[in-house]
């Protein structure tokens, strides 16, 4: 479904990608995991048209996407949760469902996935009228998975949507991405908390400073020793304690 054949990308004058190989098949949960800086947030918009690449080639669905606008790309079938949520605090919730189908023209689908999405999260349903700057920072994650799911996407990428939430959040938010990838959705999942990508992905690629250093399954990256020590050597001290 997805797949990046040699991409660099310069991010001002730091070299941020330096020859990215990176495949996503349909139906699959992929994580990318990486140190603060490694690149990952850099990939994420590179393949949303957000960021340009220096070279190489980028394919969804068996067509090069590279050079298309981030538009585009959007109606291809292939949306982002960003980094941070972004969301418009003035805006209320029903307000940022209608911006995220603001590519479609399927009125009554339109209508159909917002009642989908709030028995999803009935929390969003009870605050529809609310000022998203209002909500909790669960709430407005919520929100931002559920402005993307509105794209109708074939392919979700998530950028970090663990961040600056509380332990029990975090379960709640790993729930949902769960529940969306069984109801059919590709997604590619960048976190750096690994623990929690790598439970719920099917494979995984670690970056580092801009290059993939190891990949495979999410059980044998769990199992590798730099990985262990790199990525998961906090986690595995709290579940011994």
């Amino acid at each position: 479904m997805l797949k990046l054949t040699d991409v660099h990308v310069y991010y001002g004058n730091i070299y941020a990608l330096k020859g990215i190989d990176l495949q996503v098949n349909e139906g699959e949960m992929v994580c990318l995991i990486g140190a603060n800086g490694a690149g990952k947030s850099t990939t994420l918009r590179t393949i949303s048209g957000l960021m340009q690449s220096a070279k190489g080639t980028i394919e969804f669905m068996e067509k090069p996407i590279h050079r298309e606008t981030p538009a585009n790309i959007v109606k291809m079938g292939l949306s982002q949760c960003p980094e941070d949520r972004k969301i418009w605090p003035y805006m209320t919730v029903l307000e940022h469902l209608e911006l995220g189908a603001f590519t479609r023209k399927d009125k009554s689908g339109i209508e159909q996935d917002t009642r989908e999405i709030f028995g999803l999260f009935p929390i969003l349903n009870e605050r529809r009228h609310q000022k998203a700057g209002t909500l909790s920072g669960g709430e407005q994650q919520m929100l931002a998975i559920s402005r993307a799911l509105m794209t109708k996407p074939k392919l979700l990428l998530f950028d970090e949507p663990s961040l600056g939430l509380a332990p029990i959040i975090i379960e709640q938010v790993s729930k949902i991405i769960r529940d969306i990838h069984g109801r059919g959705t590709t997604v590619l999942l960048v976190e750096q908390n690994a623990y929690m990508a790598l439970r719920l992905a099917n494979r995984g690629y670690v970056l580092e400073n801009g290059k993939i250093v190891l990949e495979g399954e999410s059980r044998q990256l769990m199992a590798d020793e730099h990985v262990k020590k790199a990525y998961l050597g906090s986690t595995q001290r709290r579940k011994a304690k």
